[in-house]
């Protein structure tokens, strides 16, 4: 009887082979890669986890600063840096709003239609543009290999309720995408309800012209604002839309144009609307050509030229516009196995005449027993927003005559791979920024105003461990430390930039068992930086587990947040912004697939 020919099993990728877009001129693999880059993979974790900012907890580095659940409002700082000093891009085009950087993560795209997160540690001023000071992360979106629908509902404690659609049809040469998804709650204190929803499309094809990418998204999100910007049961709405044509040149060439419209209604006494109401419309649009070639073996130019103009329209802000142009090339030098050096420049003329000049100077040297070490020197800066120069209300002041932000970043850090199934990452790192934009006050007094403040730095180190346990497992541990300058405020109180994480800790556990179901587990302790007359908030824990399953064609999820039940605000106000305690949301997924 003949025996019947077994498929071999195909042996995981080595860890270090993780494609690594951001910091770098083309994509490389983690092992190459000079600079700390979190590689976050979403659709197999799309079950598990209601937003993104979740699956971003996990790196350290990171600090996801939210005032609510179901993406609302919510802050994201790397390395200690503010909220404002972190550029968030979709498909690599920016996404940092020109009324506040509050807004910078109102992506219109729903989490299902995602493919990634990259978060690029550091400086990213020279690929980039503003606002990347500490750090870059850059959310892609979802390329489908097969026809599928797939159709969520959810329900969960504090009356909420979730609903998602997303169908795929692919052809010979195009596919195209349509996702939608609204999530509901009716609050777990009052004036805490929200209703946010997402709806996009995006269409790819290949012509003679090249390969072309259209993504065309909308959000609006209505929530209680109770204690967001201080003692107020406020109320606001926000609506976003975004358009984007990505457009293959030739073999070396590509060019973006990008628009994106952000409305904002806030009102300050939500039971007394005609008290205090502010209406802001900005509008931003993105054009670029990039060229990226091989000069010689080895030896790499990538070089662009971009064009960006933002306006706004607001009945507290006024109406006022900015333009900036700029152009950047980085050149670098790859020997295999041995190591590589990259040098940058960026220049971009402001409105005015201004021009900011961002190098950049990397590299990596390969030692031997898998280890690689790195370095990084480079220069960032950040344009105040249309909120920080012009606002105007009961506890905040705008400061027309604020100047840009500017910091020198240098790391170094080495990376060890043992094994295809270990990798160990630790940096050190120091921020030094000059003319820091925050808002301060005087003891006693109750009026925040925009200011710059005198030099100050930020030092840390950060760590991180990926292991595979095995086939089904996944261990990931990250840590991070961080000590910043307070001596600069000289008696000030200060509202955003010293909330930052001193000590930030995560682990996470993945089990994937046969029949398609995985078990996930999360773990963060924290202990945050607060200033007089606060004290200095404890250290507290936060746990969170997820289950799934997504084969067949009804996949089941649940979705446990905060099971210690820990009391914790992540904006430490004054006032403080409490968190939900112990939530659940469970629900089904129906999908259907059909391989072309």
């Amino acid at each position: 009887m003949a025996q019947q020919a077994v498929a071999p099993v195909k042996k995981p990728e080595p860890l270090r082979e993780t494609v690594v877009v951001l910091g770098d001129v083309v994509p490389i693999s983690e092992g190459e890669a000079a600079r700390p880059v979190t590689v976050i993979d979403v659709q197999p974790q799309r079950l598990l986890s209601s937003d993104v900012e979740d699956l971003m907890r996990t790196d350290a580095s990171v600090d996801v600063q939210q005032r609510a659940a179901g993406g609302v409002m919510n802050d994201v700082s790397v390395r200690g840096a503010s909220f404002e000093q972190t550029l968030v891009l979709l498909n690599g085009l920016r996404m940092d709003d020109v009324e506040t950087s509050h807004f910078n993560l109102d992506l219109p795209v729903p989490m299902a239609a995602l493919s990634g997160v990259d978060i690029l540690h550091g400086e990213g001023s020279t690929l980039y543009g503003s606002d990347a000071i500490g750090g870059v992360v850059d959310f892609t979106t979802w390329q489908p290999q097969a026809s599928s629908l797939r159709l969520r509902a959810g329900v969960g404690n504090f009356g909420e309720d979730q609903e998602g659609l997303l169908g795929a049809l692919v052809g010979r040469h195009w596919s195209t995408v349509l996702a939608a998804d609204r999530d509901h709650s009716t609050g777990f204190i009052v004036d805490r309800d929200f209703r946010t929803e997402d709806l996009s499309s995006e269409t790819r094809f290949a012509s003679p012209l090249g390969k072309s990418d259209l993504l065309f998204a909308t959000d609006d999100r209505t929530f209680g604002a109770n204690l967001f910007y201080g003692p107020y049961n406020s109320w606001e709405r926000t609506k976003g839309w975004f358009a984007a044509l990505t457009q293959q040149i030739n073999e070396h060439d590509s060019a973006d144009v990008s628009y994106r419209r952000h409305t904002d209604e806030f009102v300050l006494f939500r039971n007394n609307p005609a008290a205090y109401e502010n209406n802001h419309i900005d509008q931003s649009y993105q054009g670029d050509v990039r060229d990226h070639r091989e000069l010689v073996k080895n030896v790499s130019l990538a070089t662009g030229i971009e064009v960006t103009t933002d306006q706004i329209d607001s009945t507290n802000l006024g109406n006022h516009g900015r333009n900036n142009g700029a152009g950047y090339a980085q050149l670098e030098w790859r020997v295999p196995g041995r190591g590589s050096i990259a040098a940058g420049l960026r220049e971009t003329v402001f409105s005015g005449g201004r021009v900011v000049s961002s190098p950049m100077v990397q590299g990596t040297f390969e030692l031997k027993h898998a280890v690689k070490l790195r370095g990084a020197v480079g220069y960032g800066f950040r344009l105040p927003t249309f909120l920080d120069l012009y606002y105007s209300d009961p506890t905040k002041r705008g400061n027309a005559n604020l100047q840009p932000e500017s910091a020198w970043n240098f790391e170094g850090g080495a990376d060890w791979y043992p094994t295809g199934d270990l990798a160990v990452s630790v940096t050190g790192f120091t921020s030094v920024q000059h003319n820091t934009i925050d808002y301060t006050r005087p003891a006693g007094m109750t009026i925040y105003t925009a200011t710059n403040l005198g030099s100050l730095q930020f030092s840390g180190v950060e760590t991180s461990a990926q292991w595979r346990i095995n086939s089904a497992q996944t261990l990931k541990l990250s840590w991070s430390y961080l000590y910043g300058t307070q001596s600069v405020l000289n008696g000030l109180q200060s509202l955003y930039v010293f909330n930052y994480a001193v000590n930030n800790g995560r682990a996470e556990w993945t089990w994937r068992l046969k029949q398609g179901v995985t078990l996930q587990s999360r773990l963060g302790v924290l202990e945050r930086y607060t200033q007089a007359p606060l004290p200095s908030q404890a250290p507290y824990a936060v746990w969170d587990a997820s289950a799934s399953r997504q084969v067949g064609r009804w996949h089941p999820y649940l979705q446990m947040t905060n099971l210690t039940n820990t009391g914790y605000a992540e904006i430490s106000g004054p006032p403080a912004v409490p968190m939900p305690g112990r939530s659940f949301v469970g629900g089904v997924e129906f999908a259907l697939s059909r391989a072309h």
